[in-house]
């Protein structure tokens, strides 16, 4: 049933530790549910398989170091439910697409194999050997590896996606999209331009010791839960904090700490002093407005707001920007922030007060079409007054997806750098192609023109993560092969090539043993911590394969010959692996040797530990930006994409967004009340979301009006159901990442 109420104000606490027990109750039984969650994110225990927010010391970590949306994502891997051959047997490919995203993920585990014949209507069960001989068939068979494409999501751990990306360069292609690509590919763009790494430059330690936290784009109540915890401790440290979002977030109001006993029956922590509701698209211009108040405080009283050393010793750039900067158009940034000036003001004094400062954000900045450049602004503003590498201070982007991070370390990206693939080149005597591989966005297209045969996706829901839903629905159709490694079934098992695999693998919470024994795998967090994870559960099925496992039997096949590489060791021994990761990949040095170190290991990071920027002349860079936004005509609104409170990118746990009041569904559209009066239509209402891009309409149709207190002229609504909407012509600047965030709508009517 759906039921409509008003948005909460408080986040966690109670409703979210009974949440939590309650879906693991549903999906595992208690005895299973305490045995899984007394051992998730500890020490000789599994890696949360849902964000990467990191893992405190040692000496920190509680007993619960779980949030309620990792408690789900655990529950939903370690359900009792097996999806049985016999439903494949009774439900055709065509039944399968009738059946939701959320139902498809109730039914369970899969067990084994899964193959759908050329001609067939439906899946049937197939040995190992049959499958892996189907891949290896199809790829032996293609004159150009560039004409398949090796999708990976973040689930991956380091050991799989280094043997991956190994498999995919010695079969001949960097056709190797990831997950990062549509999510926080503007932060890396970024990063590595301004500062010389594409990673945060901020742990634990750090963030907790800041003196004031600005939280933009990101709602950690829902997307970061255990971050809350973290943002609390600052606060009692005496530090402010501002969130910088259209839409108010319970999280960031007042947060219910569930590993304190004020969490349950105190008034709790509010956590934001300052709210600014900004309009979509504004964020540049506020981080423009924000550089431009500080260079004037600094004019008019030398040496008390700009850091001048740190300028001096480390920094280039800095006389273009504050010489472009010296002009404001404070109309102009009014109007793209949606804020007053005085609001902005504030804001700066803020910074002016603050001696040592974190910037937080995640895909509310990384997918607009000016997400790199609004990125590179909010880092002018840490080098104005230093604020990076000393603690307490720097960016700090909040990525999504377990070891989305660690799989770019390992090499997960269609650029790898030169001096990568020279490693590994030496490492396993062949030579790496060195022309650029496709990434998610270029996939579209050629998928579009029906350029790819060969679809193989370690992880993820491809079909339901990419803009033009039907566009990529159609050519995954048009493959000869598309190939899924899942736990789960999901949209993307639904639409096939002409042949098409389902292999099922062993979970993060699921016991990884071979014929050389227990085997644990590595993740890298999103502030570059690697720790080992083992599960200890027993797998679903006999039949399951670890993703090293999938990967080697399958290279085994298609590159036998090709270099020095091992991969019957490989798929034995997971510590063989690491030991090779260490003489290829950057910061994992005597990767073996330092994971005994208990609680794993923190990567170095020059910018962050040294103040030393590896960039093109060895400084943190300025950067000179025009002021961007977007307007709207009379009659158009701008569209944010987002998730609900139960869901963790497209799997969908439940049909409840408890901290927005909505329940019972997932086709909703938030609107401001002013906005519903202007426009003429009111709260409960059905619409069509209508998006128009280089003229050309898309149609989510059937949505409920939800009048919200979402900024002026800015709606949202959950993603992946209104991925139909954006356009893979659509892209940021410089990062290629599709936008989902600002999309140009209007709402008419439902018929």
């Amino acid at each position: 049933m759906v039921d409509i109420e008003q948005p909460k104000k408080k986040a966690a606490g109670v409703p979210a530790v009974l949440s939590s027990f309650k879906f693991g109750f549903r999906e595992m039984g208690p005895a299973r549910t305490g045995k899984v969650f007394r051992k998730m994110n500890q020490d000789l225990g599994f890696d949360c398989p849902s964000c990467a927010w990191p893992d405190p010391d040692s000496l920190r970590k509680h007993s619960a170091e779980f949030c309620e949306n990792g408690a789900k994502a655990v529950a939903w891997e370690a359900t009792r439910k097996r999806v049985p051959r016999a439903f494949f047997a009774e439900h055709s490919i065509d039944d399968l697409g009738r059946i939701s995203e959320f139902e498809l993920g109730k039914l369970g585990r899969i067990t084994e194999p899964m193959l759908l014949r050329a001609g067939a209507t439906h899946y049937e069960p197939v040995g190992w050997d049959e499958a892996f001989h189907v891949v290896a068939r199809h790829l032996k068979a293609l004159v150009d590896p560039d004409d398949a494409v090796f999708y990976t999501s973040g689930r991956t751990s380091n050991e799989a996606a280094f043997l991956y990306q190994t498999f995919v360069r010695a079969y001949g292609t960097n056709n190797l999209p990831d997950c990062s690509n549509m999510c926080h590919e503007s932060s890396g763009t970024a990063l590595t331009r301004v500062i010389g790494s594409g990673k945060g430059a901020v742990t634990l330690d750090m963030l907790e010791e800041a003196e004031l936290i600005v939280v933009v784009g990101q709602n950690p109540g829902t997307n970061a839960p255990r971050m809350l915890t973290h943002l609390e401790i600052a606060k009692k440290n005496g530090g402010d904090i501002v969130s910088v979002n259209p839409l108010p977030e319970p999280g960031l109001m007042n947060f219910k700490n569930p590993q304190r006993p004020s969490g349950w029956v105190g008034k709790g922590t509010a956590l934001a002093d300052q709210h600014l509701q900004i309009r979509i698209g504004g964020d540049q211009a506020l981080f423009l407005a924000v550089g431009h108040l500080l260079l004037a405080a600094e004019a008019a009283a030398p040496g008390t707001v700009v850091d001048k050393d740190f300028v001096d010793q480390h920094t280039s750039g800095y006389e273009l920007y504050a010489k472009h900067n010296s002009e404001l158009d404070w109309p102009a940034v009014e109007q793209a922030t949606g804020l007053t000036r005085a609001e902005i003001e504030e804001f700066t004094q803020r910074f002016i007060k603050s001696k040592a400062t974190v910037i937080c954000w995640a895909m509310g900045l990384t997918q607009h079409r000016e997400a790199v450049a609004t990125i590179t602004e909010i880092v002018n503003v840490l080098l104005l007054q230093g604020n990076i590498g000393k603690p307490g201070a720097g960016p700090c982007p909040v990525r999504g997806h377990s070891n989305v991070q660690g799989d770019r370390s390992m090499g997960i990206w269609e650029r790898m750098p030169e001096a990568f693939l020279d490693r590994l080149d030496h490492e396993f005597s062949f030579t790496s192609p060195r022309e650029h591989g496709v990434d998610a966005a270029e996939t579209v297209h050629r998928l579009r023109a029906g350029a790819v045969r060969v679809f193989f996706a370690m992880g993820g829901n491809f079909a339901s993560a990419t803009p033009d839903t039907e566009v990529v629905a159609e050519g995954l159709r048009r493959c000869d092969l598309t190939v899924h490694v899942s736990t789960k079934l999901n949209r993307s098992h639904t639409v096939v090539g002409r042949e098409a695999l389902i292999l099922p693998t062993l979970g993060r919470t699921d016991h990884d043993h071979t014929a050389a024994g227990a085997q644990a795998v590595t993740v890298e967090d999103s502030q570059g911590a690697v720790h080992l994870s083992r599960g200890n559960l027993m797998p679903p099925g006999p039949e399951l394969k670890s993703e090293v496992g999938i990967v080697c039997g399958i290279a085994e096949l298609v590159v036998p010959e090709i270099g020095q590489i091992p991969w019957k060791d490989f798929a034995d021994d997971y510590s063989l692996i690491r030991q090779r990761i260490g003489r290829v990949c950057d910061g994992y040095e005597d990767f073996e040797q330092r994971l005994q170190a208990k609680g794993g290991f923190l990567l170095a990071h020059a910018a962050r530990d040294r103040r030393e920027f590896k960039t093109s002349d060895a400084r943190a860079q300025f950067s000179a930006n025009d002021l961007s936004w977007l307007p709207t005509e009379p009659g158009r609104l701008l569209l944010q994409t987002m998730r609900s409170h139960d869901q963790f990118n497209t799997t969908i746990y439940g049909l409840e967004d408890r901290y927005r009041g909505v329940h019972g569904t997932r086709e909703v559209v938030f609107v401001n009340p002013d906005d519903l009066a202007e426009l003429g239509l009111k709260d409960g209402q059905r619409v069509d979301i209508v998006s128009e891009f280089r003229g050309v309409e898309r149609r989510a149709a059937g949505f409920r009006l939800v009048s919200y207190p979402t900024a002026r002229g800015c709606v949202a609504a959950y993603y992946p159901e209104t991925n139909v909407l954006m356009s893979a012509d659509d892209l940021a600047k410089g990062s290629n990442t599709p936008v989902a965030k600002g999309l140009t709508v209007r709402l008419e009517p439902a018929s």
